[in-house]
This record gives C-alpha cells, sequence and structure tokens, in this order.
C-alpha cells in the first residue's frame, strides 16, 4: 500500500509545509545577500523561479533542519519556524519567521494543489519585501530555529535530542514587526512576518 494512504491529515499537511520551508528559507538566505548570488542556481518550484544552494553543506544544513521538524509539526508542537541574522557579537538583527498553525482536529483529505498555490502566494511575496529589511553588518551570520510551543521529550521521540537551546541573546524591548503575507485554510494556517529591534533597543 502507497504509504501516502497511510499518512494522518496532519502529516501530509506537515511534509508538503517543510518542502515549502525548506525553499522560503533558501530563498530568504538568497534575499539578504549573505553569499555571492553565484552560490544559488534558479530553479523552478510551484510554477515560481526560486533559489536552490549550490554548495553541498549550505543545502545540507537548510534540509535537516527544516526537515528535522517535521515530525514535531505533524504533532502540532512548532508555533514558529524562524530564520535569524545575527550581528558580530552574536545579537539578532532581524528574523523572518513563519507562524504555524497545523489543524489538529482537520480530519478530511489534504488537497495537496489547493494547499500549495496558497503557500506559492508567500514565494511571490518574499523577493518583493526586501525594501522593508535592514542592510546586515559585515561577519554576519544566520540560523534557522525552530521554536516549540511544548518540548518533545527525548523518552517519546529519537528526533528530540537533535534539538538544543539556542545561546542567541535576545531583544530587551518587543520587536518591530511587519507582516509580510498570511493565509487562513481550514487545514493550516500560516503567517510570515519580519521582526526587527524596537527603536528603544538598548545598542550594544
Amino acid at each position: 500500500m502507497d504509504r501516502k494512504e497511510n499518512r494522518t491529515p496532519q502529516a501530509e499537511i506537515a511534509r508538503i509545509l517543510v518542502e515549502f520551508l525548506e525553499v522560503a528559507a533558501t530563498s530568504v538566505v538568497f534575499l539578504k545577500g549573505v553569499y555571492p548570488n553565484g552560490a544559488f542556481e534558479r530553479r523552478r518550484y510551484m510554477n515560481v523561479v526560486v533559489h536552490k544552494a549550490k554548495h553541498p553543506q549550505l543545502n545540507e544544513y537548510i534540509h535537516s533542519a527544516v526537515y528535522g521538524l517535521l515530525p514535531f509539526i505533524s504533532k502540532g508542537l512548532v508555533d514558529r519556524v524562524a530564520v535569524i541574522f545575527f550581528d558580530a557579537g552574536d545579537v539578532a538583527v532581524e528574523r523572518f519567521v513563519f507562524k504555524i498553525n497545523v489543524n489538529d482536529s482537520y480530519s478530511s483529505k489534504v488537497e495537496q494543489s489547493q494547499l500549495e498555490f496558497s503557500l506559492r502566494s508567500f514565494l511571490i511575496k518574499l523577493p518583493v519585501s526586501e525594501p522593508l529589511t535592514k542592510v546586515l553588518p559585515r561577519n554576519c551570520r544566520w540560523e534557522i530555529t525552530g521554536y516549540f510551543r511544548c518540548l518533545p521529550e527525548s523518552s517519546t521521540s529519537k528526533d528530540a535530542d537533535m534539538w538544543v537551546p539556542t545561546d542567541a541573546k535576545h531583544w530587551q524591548q518587543p520587536p518591530q514587526i511587519t507582516p509580510i503575507k498570511s493565509m487562513s485554510s481550514e487545514p493550516l494556517g500560516l503567517q510570515l512576518y519580519l521582526e526587527q529591534p524596537s527603536l528603544s533597543e538598548p545598542k550594544n
């Protein structure tokens, strides 16, 4: 029997979502110009031109970070996934945040084409959001961070040990939030927004 037929609706939603998040996270890194444009190649995904990292280690980091969240997204444990850029002092400069709401009571068949059509609009919106973003400082770094609604226990999931607390410094003031795109459907709700330090945030 096809493994897809054995998946719960939530597992199917999570599968489609993490595939999208891998492409979206790569698009964010490309947008911010952390690496030369030549480090990426143009691909087509959901009938949208996107970018894929050429370097195997970069590609593997993004893939493993996002797909490592798959079992937790399907269980509704993940609240947000963020691509965060830091300055040389390890203080966040900017966060691209994907806020996730998988409907854990949804029991109908997941219409992949409809879900992908909704997610496609995020990939179209991302490139035109560049004027909203900050210029990154030199010697910056970035990471993909998952924010859990509750932490999975190691005893109940072999994947739980992959995730460790981040040691990044937090802003002292609530961030300035700029919405970029959102969708709301019966199986999945998703918001993409930009977080930047408040104007009242103390300077280092």
